[in-house]
This record gives structure tokens, C-alpha cells and sequence, in this order.
């Protein structure tokens, strides 16, 4: 899996760096940037250095802002029977995915809800809602679980902080760009406050432009991932109890008279085991594709493979 991850993180960065070429020969001809100097490249490099610094950052104190951010307590010394018995689970699992043991915590929610986290597949966070524990039977649990494992054991973390960076340098670079091309044309018909501002207020549209596409590019990948996460979770503790536990999110949710709508906090979303339903253009900023949608996956799925 690390294999496949520096793969992939290669194939995306070159990409990039193509589309990068390509733009700045383009802007080279315009006459708009001049490539014999090295302020395009220092640029260049700066992006993906503070793209990349910021989002392993992020990814290291990942852990350790989860359990502050949810107010979880971490299972150390099993207190009842039920975190003896999560505990318990979560290892099993983890030995059955060539991972680590994981940490374990309870999360105090009305959420319906888990997630994983951390840096290291060896050195993982597995947290479960106190209602998840409440309002589902150990088997679902276990199914929900195996999800969340699989998460770690697919090195889900690290793919998203290696794309985070990568988008966070594409933003970056081209909104200088965009910003220095303003900044000739403008030194062509003259300079004043209102060409300043309108230059100024390009670059901040263009910026929110790019922020929402690398929102929904990240989100994609996301809706992916957890496609992969509930085949992982199947091939621990079967389909059918994958399916299971599913519907039972989906029961749950339905007859949620409070309507609530979660309390997991932003970053930690996108690893929790569902998303909340939403229509039409809504949809494509979910980070988890609709219930329905991964039974049906799950039920064309072919355990053997």
C-alpha cells in the first residue's frame, strides 16, 4: 500500500507540473512572465512547500486534535463490558488488516457516527460515537468498525494529505500567476486605484474559484475511498453484515425527530463512516456517496476476489 500511495503521489505531481509547463509556455509567448529568471520557479517551489508542510502538519497532530475537537475518551483500561469489548474488536480487526493496533476512543454525541484517524497505519485512532454504541447490535458495530480499519489499512490519510498539498501549491501557483499577468497589463494602460482594486478582487474570485474545485475534487476522491472502505470492511466481517449496518445508519438517521445533523467537527468528516444526505448540486460536495448508493455497491461486490 505505501507502494501504491508514493505511485500515485508521483503520477499527480507530474501531472501538475505538466499542466504547469504548459501554462507558463503559454504565459512565456504572451509575454506576460519571462522564465529566465527564477522568480516563476521559486514560486513553483514555495507552493509545493507550503502546500505540503501544511497539510502534514495537519496530518500529524491529526490524532491528537480528533480526541480534543470531540472530547473523546480514549479506552486505556476498559471501564464496562462494552469497551472491553470495542477494544477488543478494534484489535482483532486490525491484526485481521496487517495494521497496527489502533487507539480506541468513545466520542459523548447524539451523532451517528465513527471515524479513523492518524498519521501512521500502525499508529492509528479509531473513535465511535456513544449513540453508534447505544443504537446498534455488536455486529453492526463490528461492521462499522472493520470500515473504519479499513481507512487506516488502505493508508486513506495519507492519500488525502499527499492531494490536499498538491492542490493546495495548484492554488497557490496560479493565483500568483494570475495575480502577475493582471500586474502587466496593468503596467501597460497605466496604473490607479480602481485597476488596483479591480486586480485585487480578481485574484480573490479566482482563488475562491480554485478553492471550490479542488473542493470537489477532493470530495470525489473521498466519495471513492469509502466505496473501497465499505469493500475492505466486507471482506473482514462479510457482506451482509456490511449491508447491515448500513441500513441501520440509514434507519437511524430517518428517524432522527431531533434532526440532527451531526456534531463531528469539519476536519474529521470526511472519515467518518457517512455523510448526510443532500440534493441536487449538494451532492457533489458530500464526502461520502449516499447509503443506497454503497449498498448497491456492496451488493454487486464479489467477497472472494
Amino acid at each position: 500500500m505505501i507502494t501504491w500511495r508514493f505511485v500515485l503521489f508521483l503520477i499527480t505531481n507530474f501531472a501538475v507540473l505538466i499542466v504547469m509547463s504548459l501554462v507558463l509556455g503559454l504565459l512565456e509567448a504572451l509575454g506576460v512572465v519571462d522564465l529566465s529568471t527564477d522568480t516563476v520557479f521559486s514560486v513553483l517551489v514555495v507552493g509545493l512547500v507550503w502546500g505540503m508542510t501544511g497539510a502534514f502538519v495537519s496530518l500529524a497532530l491529526s490524532k491528537w486534535a480528533a480526541l480534543r475537537l470531540t472530547k473523546a475518551k480514549a479506552i486505556t483500561a476498559p471501564a464496562n463490558p462494552d469497551e472491553a469489548w470495542l477494544k477488543s474488536t478494534v484489535e482483532r480487526l486490525a491484526g485481521q488488516a496487517g495494521i497496527g493496533m489502533p487507539d480506541v476512543a468513545i466520542y459523548p454525541s447524539d451523532e451517528i457516527n465513527a471515524f479513523s484517524t492518524g498519521m501512521y497505519r500502525d499508529h492509528a485512532l479509531v473513535a465511535v460515537s456513544s449513540r453508534l454504541m447505544r443504537d446498534m447490535n455488536r455486529q453492526q458495530l463490528q461492521a462499522v468498525i472493520g470500515h473504519e480499519v479499513s481507512h487506516i489499512a488502505n493508508g486513506d490519510m495519507v492519500t488525502m494529505t499527499l492531494l490536499t498539498g498538491v492542490l493546495n501549491a495548484f492554488i497557490y501557483f496560479f493565483s500568483w500567476l494570475v495575480s502577475r499577468g493582471l500586474g502587466a497589463v496593468l503596467n501597460r494602460v497605466g496604473r490607479s486605484i480602481g485597476a488596483a482594486i479591480i486586480v485585487f478582487l480578481v485574484v480573490i474570485f479566482l482563488q475562491s474559484a480554485l478553492g471550490i474545485l479542488a473542493t470537489l475534487i477532493v470530495m470525489a476522491h473521498c466519495r471513492r475511498r469509502e466505496l473501497r472502505a465499505d469493500a475492505g470492511g466486507a471482506k473482514l466481517v462479510g457482506r451482509n453484515a456490511m449491508i447491515d449496518a448500513l441500513k441501520r445508519l440509514g434507519t437511524l438517521e430517518e428517524g432522527d425527530a431531533a434532526g440532527n445533523k451531526g456534531t463531528l467537527p469539519k476536519p474529521l468528516q470526511a472519515f467518518g463512516v457517512h455523510d448526510h444526505s443532500a440534493e441536487g448540486a449538494n451532492r457533489w460536495f458530500l464526502s461520502h456517496p449516499p447509503l443506497e448508493e454503497r449498498i448497491a455497491a456492496l451488493q454487486n461486490f464479489k467477497q472472494d476476489l
